[in-house]
């Protein structure tokens, strides 16, 4: 199947996504938990039959007890997406318990993700519910419930503290303009969505 949706992407004849680049390129691979390991390889072989020139580096994001005694992420995967500057992830559980904290989080305050892009186009010859779809969503990713400030008032009640500042809002604003800019959109939607989480 990936193949069949990567020759409709790539034009026959061409050499695929290999001709755009010089080299191969060294990508952090996290495989993460549940379903992850699963999404990653079917997204190895898309890679693949595109003749993307990756090599991949393979680490392990299980969560491990720092010097302060708190769960974080293995600086070793830390060291890879430093040297790699790219990488793939799938989704990451969070260990329940006192003392973990979300992996996701920890990556996007390690890197500072602080802004999530989601595209969503339609492809050329496959039928979907809706067609000409062209949206690219970005959303701020490490504030409101993503601060992960939290503490227990009393045994057995968590309160946890929504965190929006004007510094991340006024940033990822200012990227989601320099993106459609960057990408000739000429629409920006603010949405504000107050009843998650």
């Amino acid at each position: 199947m990936a193949a069949r949706i990567i020759r409709k992407i790539v034009p026959a004849g061409r050499a695929g996504a290999a001709q755009y680049s010089t080299g191969v390129r060294k990508v952090t691979l996290i495989p993460g938990h549940g379903i992850g390991p699963e999404i990653t390889v079917a997204v190895q072989k898309i890679f693949e039959a595109a003749k993307v020139p990756i090599e991949w580096d393979e680490v392990d994001v299980t969560a491990v007890r720092g010097p302060d005694g708190k769960f974080g992420i293995p600086q070793r995967a830390i060291d890879s997406v430093n040297a790699n500057k790219i990488g793939l992830k799938g989704p990451l559980m969070t260990p329940v318990g006192k003392g973990y904290r979300s992996l996701n989080l920890a990556l996007r305050k390690e890197f500072d993700l602080y802004a999530n892009v989601r595209p969503c186009k339609s492809l050329d010859g496959i039928k979907t519910l809706y067609d000409n779809v062209d949206v690219v969503t970005i959303r701020e990713n490490t504030e409101g419930e993503y601060s992960g400030i939290e503490h227990e008032i009393v045994d057995g009640v968590v309160q946890s503290i929504k965190l929006i500042t004007e510094e991340a809002s006024k940033r990822v604003a200012e990227f989601a303009f320099q993106f459609a800019r960057d990408n000739k959109r000429k629409k920006v939607t603010a949405v504000h969505k107050a009843n998650i989480m």
